[in-house]
């Protein structure tokens, strides 16, 4: 497996992982698939933000997953703290990319000096509430039923984990 930055090439690639996501899963609170017009708006608030977009390949170049993060609150004052995301091919889960992925995303945001990681994850989502909890992550609380899916009330598990940096935090 090769982790590398994504750029639009890899635009297709990450549609069909979260239009499966949507369809399939409680991973996304979406209903609707998104277009190519909507991940052509979302690499560019990522570019302009210089939020990662992290690349997990085969070798033969086709992308097995990614991982990412963008804000979490727009007030200032959180401007230490992201909101992550993981996500993997179907057909590759279960094989320890998603472990690799969000480590690296984790090492990005230190890098890029922020402070706290947050991930929401619906509770149903065993496997990723383990592994960001093997990963150091503290499940900070549950709000029941903020979402409805698939004709069903979905609690959201908020997780965080606290980074060292940044060694001198600004108010600014």
């Amino acid at each position: 497996m090769i982790l590398r930055p994504c750029t639009e090439k890899q635009l297709p690639e990450i549609l069909d992982i979260f239009n499966d996501t949507i369809l399939n899963s409680t991973a996304l609170y979406d209903y609707k698939t998104r277009t190519m017009e909507t991940m052509n708006a979302w690499y560019a608030d990522k570019l302009k933000c210089n939020y990662p977009i992290v690349g997990a390949f085969d070798e033969l170049g086709v992308m097995l997953g990614f991982a990412t993060y963008g804000m979490f609150r727009v007030r200032p004052a959180y401007k230490y703290t992201v909101e992550h995301s993981v996500y993997v091919r179907p057909d590759k889960r279960g094989m320890g990319i998603g472990k690799v992925l969000l480590r690296e995303i984790i090492k990005k945001a230190e890098e890029q000096n922020f402070h706290v990681l947050v991930g929401v994850i619906d509770t149903s989502n065993t496997v990723s509430i383990k592994l960001h909890e093997n990963e150091g992550f503290v499940l900070n609380g549950v709000w029941k039923e903020v979402g409805y899916k698939f004709g069903k009330w979905l609690d959201a598990a908020f997780y965080q984990l606290i980074l060292k940096t940044p060694e001198n935090p600004l108010e600014e």
